[in-house]
């Protein structure tokens, strides 16, 4: 029996979306595999599970000794909220930008990516997939953070659980692509070291996860809030402490954005997909 005209459209619509759901799964089974592998590399490596889950410990530690002997009110802080707000954004930043960029690193140089370039992966695939375990482990740490923090250093529940969220979300997507545009500059695993160390250092000090903001000089501060951390740090304040309005908020998140696409635009260019060596 043939098909009236009217008929047409609809089946070629549902053939349409049973394709993406097909693609679609298709592409989750091969980031999860990925990222299983990648798991596996992360939990072997001695190295990597320090940075992942002792080095962010002792930042917190640095960061709670550190606001001891400071005056908070005026950027509206307790010692504690400080120390949360700060060591979140030290979790992210150390967890995920210290982690991935030797990974991605190695894996360039040892002719993996390249052999997984030439299978049905698409390159976005094979980066979140290797982002995944770090990311996943940076955000269990965030959680056990905000919980122990919260009963231990006599600190209220978030008051903007969607604001903080949102920031620590932000977060994760600048650090990932600041990792993957670092590990494309990087030559080696071994200059990993050294290539990290300025974002490491200007994020740490500059963007508020140490040293509020609104202690340093205007001049300073203004020059401190366009960083790629310090947007994302502020939301994950606020989403403690409360304060901002709207304009704010939406500032803060535009901000970050334009650093997304900014950071998607720059991988696209200049990540390195063959060895370098």
């Amino acid at each position: 029996m043939s098909m009236t005209r009217s008929e047409q459209p609809e089946r070629t619509a549902h053939q349409s979306h049973r394709t993406t759901a097909v693609v679609s799964a298709a592409s989750v089974r091969r980031m999860r595999a990925l990222a299983r592998a990648e798991l596996t590399l992360l939990v072997r490596s001695r190295t990597a599970l320090w940075v992942a889950l002792l080095m962010p410990l002792m930042m917190v530690l640095a960061t709670y000794s550190a606001t001891e002997e400071m005056d908070l009110s005026e950027a509206g802080l307790s010692q504690g909220e400080a120390v949360l707000t700060g060591g979140v954004g030290m979790v992210l930043l150390v967890v995920i930008y210290l982690n991935l960029v030797p990974a991605l690193v190695t894996r360039r140089e040892e002719r993996v990516l390249k052999r997984l370039r030439t299978g049905e992966i698409a390159d976005s695939e094979i980066l979140m997939g290797t982002a995944l375990p770090t990311v996943t482990v940076a955000l269990v740490q965030c959680l056990v953070l905000v919980v122990a923090g919260t009963a231990l250093l006599d600190v209220s529940a978030p008051g903007s659980p969607v604001v903080l969220l949102a920031g620590i979300a932000l977060g994760v997507a600048v650090l990932v692509l600041l990792a993957v545009l670092t590990a494309g500059l990087t030559k080696t695993v071994d200059s990993a070291q050294i290539t990290t160390t300025p974002m490491l250092l200007v994020c740490a000090v500059g963007s508020g996860l140490f040293i509020p903001l609104e202690i340093f000089p205007d001049a300073m501060t203004e020059i401190c809030r366009t960083l790629p951390l310090t947007a994302p740090v502020e939301l994950i304040r606020h989403g403690w402490i409360g304060g901002l309005d709207g304009t704010e908020l939406a500032s803060a998140g535009a901000l970050s954005l334009a650093w997304v696409v900014a950071g998607v635009f720059a991988v696209r260019r200049w990540f390195r997909w063959d060895p370098r060596q």
